[in-house]
């Protein structure tokens, strides 16, 4: 019975084992359509690993510049003389210019050179190899920066524009393209016949003159332009390079790279714009002397007008202007050009005023029969050569038998005759009214018609010769 029992006990295990065990076997034993697919595949990768080197280059060029082997952190030769770092710039162009920020941007090609004995490798042909911006995060490179920029920022279309390049004996070129709007400490005291002097300043950031010795690369012509460089408003006179030093109280001295160049503004625009019509407007308000002092209406509105546009032209100017604390060149000749047209108002205020006054006095010394004649009298003395006193002309109508030639010469021997002193006194007293009323009405007239382009002119040319 025990020996009965074990064996169906094996049986079942037996039994039980056996379609795993050829299920198993199944599996290991590779279907021969299957194994040769494999191995296909396998030739193909390896085929395309041979022909595709760039998924191994980067492990190739760890290699052959040692990136693994060095620590880049430090700068090369830590500890020894300063790393001379030269720079030279290829200026692309000069995108703007504000008076009102007092900055300007500038775009440009930035390249670095130096020596890292820790990127040399051995080249047989001595040939450089250059990299992207990707290699740049492994290894050492300068830190500059621009002194008082605003902004900058490195294009990145369609990538980064970095470029590196080595060379065998551990030589490097390093160029980025940069755009940066940085500060111009601009006076105004000419404008707009202005010269501006601005400087774009380069300087390593954490090393001093000790680690870091900036320099120009080519002297004087490591400052390159591009022939096409124009603006709107400025013609640019000079580009030239200099260096120089910078003290911090916390840190030293540091090398310091000057980018200069200067900027004249043209005239043109502000000769049409601002010049020109202040000069008509000026000269419009000398129209005035010569419309009669009677039509208040007319010389009133017209130097209301002027002095109206005068104002515009000065708020228009000042809008577009920094808040400088002093005289503008343009603020000069725009304020003398109002002070010009506020005359030209208070010249015939002088004139209407005079002639308001001795038209009082004349009233109240002649009388209203005297001044309701003046005009008769005036025209017959026009015809006859003599003065006509209204009484003397009243009397005389009892003469009427007489010939028109004896009654001419009664009039003029009856005025002299007849109560002398009285008319005599009447006589001086109205040609005294009549020089006054001429000389302090028409005269004022009269001489601000040469004494203001006079004067005006002799301003212009005071103006252009001290400032152009």
């Amino acid at each position: 019975m025990i020996l009965a029992s074990q064996l169906v006990f094996f049986t079942c295990i037996w039994i039980t084992l056996m379609p795993n065990a050829s299920a198993v076997a199944e599996i290991k034993t590779p279907h021969p359509r299957c194994s040769s697919s494999m191995e296909q595949t396998r030739k193909q990768e390896t085929k395309m690993r041979k022909e595709d080197s760039t998924k191994v280059w980067p492990l190739k060029y760890k290699q052959i510049l040692h990136i693994e082997d060095h620590d880049f952190a430090m700068r090369p030769g830590f500890g020894g003389s300063p790393v001379p770092v030269g720079i030279d710039v290829q200026v692309e162009s000069i995108d703007s210019i504000s008076e009102v920020d007092m900055d300007f941007t500038m775009t440009f090609y930035l390249r670095h050179y130096w020596k890292d004995e820790r990127l040399a490798f051995p080249s047989k042909t001595n040939k450089s190899m250059t990299f992207d911006h990707r290699l740049i995060k492994k290894i050492w490179v300068p830190d500059i920066f621009f002194v008082h920029s605003k902004k900058s920022f490195i294009h990145d279309t369609t990538v980064e524009n970095i470029m590196l390049r080595v060379h065998p004996d551990g030589s490097v070129l390093f160029s980025v393209r940069i755009t940066v709007s940085a500060m111009c400490f601009m006076d105004f005291s000419r404008f707009p016949l202005d010269t501006q002097n601005c400087s774009l300043e380069l300087e390593s950031y954490a090393y001093n003159e000790e680690d870091l010795m900036l320099y120009w690369k080519h002297g004087n012509k490591s400052l390159n332009t591009d022939e096409h460089i124009s603006l709107s408003q400025f013609f640019i006179e000079e580009f030239s390079a200099s260096s120089g030093f910078a003290f911090y109280s916390s840190t030293g001295w540091y090398n310091r790279l000057f980018i200069n160049f200067v900027l004249r503004r043209h005239i043109f625009f502000f000769v049409l714009q601002t010049y020109f019509p202040a000069m008509l407007m000026v000269m419009l308000s000398w129209v005035s002397f010569w419309i009669d002092r009677r039509a208040v209406p007319a010389r009133v509105s017209l130097g209301i007008t002027t002095v109206l546009t005068m104002s515009t032209i000065l708020s228009g100017v000042s809008a577009s202007m920094p808040q400088v604390s002093y005289i503008k060149a343009v603020d000069v000749y725009l304020w003398v050009s109002s002070l010009f047209v506020f005359l030209s108002v208070i010249e015939y205020a002088a004139v209407n005023y005079l002639t308001t006054v001795e038209e009082r006095k004349r009233f109240k010394k002649t009388g209203k029969i005297s001044r309701m004649y003046s005009i008769e009298a005036t025209q017959a003395m026009a015809f006859d050569g003599c003065y006509h006193d209204c009484k003397t002309d009243m009397d005389q109508t009892s003469f009427s038998l007489h010939s028109e030639e004896d009654a001419l010469q009664g009039r003029c021997i009856g005025s002299l005759s007849a109560d002398s002193p009285r008319i005599q006194r009447r006589k001086s007293l109205g040609g005294q009214v009549g020089r006054i009323i001429l000389e302090n009405n028409h005269v004022i007239d009269t001489y601000s018609r040469i004494l203001f382009p006079t004067v005006y002119i002799m301003f212009n040319l005071f103006y252009w010769s001290i400032y152009v």
